[in-house]
């Protein structure tokens, strides 16, 4: 068999994920049903080569049905239906597969209790949502009016339908989508991942150094860098998340020996949940000063549960007055140095552990644009003081220029987060 025929052979035995929407093609929203699918499948160990982003128009729809059919046997859809003039998703396959739509009494009932708890009568828009294809088997919504389909139009071929609202679309993939998956011989086993995460280290370095990892088959290895860290994916198929972890394991703990501390941690795992852990160990106290990040580094802090046993507060010190009046820095130093220095961040850090009474101080101060840079100081130009008993540092840090404010600002406390998390594991 040529390697195109194999190709196809594999391919037409995978899901493909088609996303029905002008909204999403314009950019209004951002896609997360594909994201939250293409997770789903890999946890059932279904193959998924092709996602598609159609908009809400019946040829373009069809076009990219017609091309799904050639390539996978599963087709899962979300979006388009509803009771709006856009939701076009079951009429136009019912025409592209020459099936007519009619109407389910049992729809028509469950919309009628469901418009009549919310005090309202249903009117016919919304009645067409129980228009479905003559053969196809209802995937009831528990969360909202619109069902979706199960429906084999062809032999061989699985279509699914799920609304584009990301609650009710969830829920109908758990509660009958998967089990369904499960009785029709769909789930081979399970690909599961682990994600480890890295500051402080380029993609491309981290590469090097992960290099005799990457040409794996089982467990696959593959970095990808993103918002100024680099992530590095270990996924593994086998019967079980078990199976699949012991495949895992060994590697992800031979590349965080390798890595060192620029490895902060993995999954769901958050520098400032790391960062309380360690202060919770140490049973050490945090305050914060903050200028271009405007509270984000707090905010980061308390929203892990727990976080009062180790963070006492903080200061947003926008305006050098507060710099001044409430974390003693002094007029000639801002004169000299200007607010943001090596010399002011030190001075901040220094200034709200003292006054907040904690073991460790951490500041951020800079220049997060889109103005404001300057030849001797451009934009994306932030320094992170760090203050304890026995010291104070500083760290200066060149974000591009071309990165919105946004983005500078969410680096900048990331970063900070991370010379505290680097500097308690010295002491641990």
């Amino acid at each position: 068999m040529n390697k195109l025929a194999e190709t196809k052979r594999n391919e037409i035995k995978s899901a493909e994920i088609i996303c029905v929407g002008t909204e999403l093609l314009l950019g209004d929203i951002a896609n997360g049903n594909a994201r939250y699918l293409a997770q789903q499948l890999a946890n059932l160990g279904i193959a998924h080569h092709y996602q598609t982003v159609v908009g809400d128009n019946p040829m373009r729809i069809q076009r990219a049905v017609a091309i799904a059919c050639e390539r996978a046997r599963l087709l899962i859809f979300t979006g388009g239906l509803g009771p709006t003039p856009d939701d076009l998703t079951l009429a136009t396959l019912a025409d592209f597969f020459d099936e007519p739509l009619r109407e389910r009494e049992e729809i028509v009932t469950d919309l009628s209790e469901k418009f009549a708890k919310r005090g309202r009568t249903l009117t016919e828009s919304s009645r067409r949502q129980a228009l479905l294809p003559k053969s196809a088997s209802v995937l009831p919504n528990p969360v909202g009016t619109a069902p979706g389909v199960i429906w084999e139009p062809r032999k061989g071929l699985t279509v699914l339908t799920l609304p584009g609202v990301p609650r009710e679309m969830k829920a109908m993939w758990i509660e009958t989508a998967v089990p369904y998956l499960h009785e029709r011989g769909w789930v081979n086993g399970i690909i599961h991942s682990r994600m480890l995460k890295f500051l402080g280290m380029g993609e491309s370095t981290l590469a090097q150094q992960v290099q005799p990892w990457l040409s794996g088959e089982n467990p696959t290895v593959a970095t990808y860098a993103l918002g100024g860290e680099v992530k590095l994916r270990i996924s593994a198929r086998a019967e079980t998340i078990e199976a699949a972890e012991a495949l895992i394991e060994p590697v992800a703990t031979q590349i965080r020996s390798k890595t060192g501390a620029v490895c902060y941690g993995q999954d769901d795992e958050t520098l400032a949940a790391l960062v309380g852990e360690l202060l919770l160990a140490q049973r050490q106290t945090l305050s914060v000063a903050e200028s271009c990040t405007g509270g984000g580094l707090g905010q980061q802090m308390t929203a892990v549960a727990g976080s009062s046993r180790y963070f006492w507060g903080g200061v947003i010190s926008y305006d050098n007055r507060v710099k001044q009046g409430l974390l003693g820095v002094e007029a000639p130093m801002l004169e000299l140095h200007g607010a943001v220095s090596s010399e002011v961040a030190e001075a901040m850090a220094s200034g709200v552990r003292d006054h907040l009474g904690t073991d460790w101080g951490l500041s951020i101060t800079g220049i997060a644009g889109p103005g404001g840079g300057s030849e001797e100081k451009p934009v994306g130009l932030v320094y992170i003081g760090l203050s304890c008993e026995a010291y104070t540092v500083s760290e200066r840090h060149q974000f591009r220029a071309d990165l919105d404010r946004e983005e500078i600002r969410q680096r900048s406390a990331a970063s900070a987060l991370n010379l505290l998390r680097l500097a308690l594991i010295k002491q641990c």
